[in-house]
């Protein structure tokens, strides 16, 4: 079979998309040929201005919204004026490698930007999905150690990698339980994951594990990068499908439905997190 690649987007004229930090790297690729396909385009934002000007001139239907993921505010103020009907939602913004810091809710800022303002900007929007859920992880989540009772580094020695890793594997988590709470409820929403590989972005760029600069030609460039995302959000994948590169350790290549990590196969974990999660932040009870 041929590789699949943003060509074979089917037309996505009547549907509206929201993408969370589309405003730069694979979100933006996403945005593009999304709207590219006719897809009506929301991008969540932190920066309004700089997310106008990136969708400058690109052929398509664009809107552009502030939404800030790791301030739950923010989150809430979102969800609370979105009207109508939202076919996918793409929890694509994230964070790498970043230094300790707290948000003005006092969570973690790496947890807070890839894990818990998803879960709640996931949870606050379903009343208004129709198609699925897309949540962005990363292979990295294999090595995770996550420990549900601090997946907020309130108690251990915050690390700056161990946290990306951890949040990544709770996101692998989230959609496991999403898609059992879905299927039970009998709603025709899908959740379903997708990883790029390792791509040649700004997100990895600055991290103190950086391979990009040396080892380029080993990985994914940001178009083949974005594949994943589009065909999670786009093909007709079953619930809770991990979507990834198809080549020698999902690293590079062109997308196709994998297997996460087996610690994000657990259900029980996948629950108790939730639950966590739901009591810290108030969403998702």
């Amino acid at each position: 079979m041929a590789s699949w690649t943003a060509a074979d987007l089917p037309d996505m004229t009547g549907r509206t998309v929201l993408i969370t930090g589309g405003g730069s790297g694979i979100g933006l690729i996403t945005a593009r040929e999304l709207g590219r396909v006719g897809a009506r385009v929301v991008l969540g934002v932190r920066d309004t201005e700089k997310g106008r000007r990136a969708i400058a001139g690109m052929p398509g239907d664009f809107e552009v919204r502030r939404l800030d993921v790791a301030d739950l505010g923010s989150v809430r103020s979102f969800a609370q004026a979105w009207s109508g009907d939202l076919d996918i939602l793409i929890n694509n913004a994230g964070v790498m490698d970043v230094p300790p810091a707290r948000t003005a809710d006092g969570l973690d800022v790496q947890t807070a930007t890839n894990y818990t303002g998803p879960f709640v900007l996931t949870n606050l929007l379903l009343p208004h999905l129709t198609d699925r859920v897309v949540s962005v992880t990363s292979q990295l989540h294999r090595q995770s150690k996550l420990h549900v009772d601090d997946f907020d580094w309130r108690s251990r020695t915050y690390h700056r990698m161990h946290a990306y890793r951890d949040s990544k594997l709770a996101v692998v988590l989230f959609s496991l339980e999403l898609q059992r709470r879905l299927t039970a409820q009998g709603s025709p929403v899908r959740s379903v994951l997708a990883h790029p590989g390792i791509a040649t972005t700004s997100l990895a760029a600055h991290s103190s594990a950086n391979v990009i600069n040396r080892f380029t030609f080993l990985l994914n460039d940001p178009e083949h990068g974005a594949l994943p995302t589009l065909y999670a959000a786009t093909q007709d994948v079953p619930g809770n499908a991990y979507v990834g590169p198809d080549g020698f350790g999902s690293i590079k290549g062109h997308p196709t439905v994998r297997r996460p990590g087996r610690a994000g196969l657990d259900e029980a974990k996948a629950q108790d997190l939730w639950r966590a999660t739901a009591e810290l932040t108030g969403a998702g009870r």
